[in-house]
This record gives C-alpha cells, structure tokens and sequence, in this order.
C-alpha cells in the first residue's frame, strides 16, 4: 500500500520561506515521478513542481521558477518542496503526487497516488 505523507506547511508572511516534506512509503519508487500541486479555494489543482526519482531530473511550474526548489533525499524515501520568497498568491493547500513513468508528468489525473495535503498560508 503506498502511502505519501506530507508535513511542513503553515502560515508565514511574505517574502518567507516553508519547506514542506513528503515522506513516501509502501514500495520502491526508483522509477517514479514524485509531483508537488497546489489548490487555492475556487480553482483547480496546479502543478508546482516534479522531480524524477531515477535521475534527479526536474521541473518547475513558470510561477514558482526561481523561487521553489525539490529535491530528494533516497535514503529516506523523502522528497522536499523549499519555497522561498513567498507571496500571497502561492497560499493553498499543497499535494504531494506519485507516478510511474515519464508521460504528462505535469497533469494530475496521470499521477496514481496522493497525500492528503498540507496548508500554506501567506499573509501579506
């Protein structure tokens, strides 16, 4: 049963920083795409940014370019979302995301698996 778990999010003012974790479980992921979305009240989930688990690989929504940064930590199974420079914009509850393989890494019906999410709130 795979299991993703995020943690770390919260509030904090403008032009802060959060580093929000996601511990995965449950199988092998070396061949995984592990995602980070977000959803505000009233629209739809975004990609914010994936990382390949073979490589290292990654990419990043053109709204966070610059300011977030995911990695990956193999021997804990762990994978983080630094996000420095925050604005009021990027409040929303954050989704931690698996898949298999490398098509749509950026759409979220492709991803099989899900956290239950974490808040992030920025006041500005």
């Amino acid at each position: 049963q795979v299991q993703l778990a995020e943690s770390g999010g919260g509030l904090v003012q403008a032009g802060g920083s959060l580093r929000l974790s996601c511990a995965a479980s449950g199988r092998t992921f070396s061949s995984y795409t592990m995602g980070w979305f977000r959803q505000a009240p009233g629209k739809e989930r975004e990609f914010v940014a994936l990382i390949r688990w073979s490589d290292g690989s990654t990419y990043y929504a053109d709204s966070v370019k610059g300011r977030f940064t995911i990695s990956r930590d193999n021997a804990k199974n762990t994978v983080y979302l630094q996000m420095n420079s925050l604005k009021p914009e990027d409040t929303a509850v954050y989704y931690c995301a698996a898949k298999s393989g490398v098509v749509a890494d950026t759409l979220s019906w492709a991803y099989h698996y899900w956290g239950q999410g974490t808040q992030v709130t920025v006041s500005s």
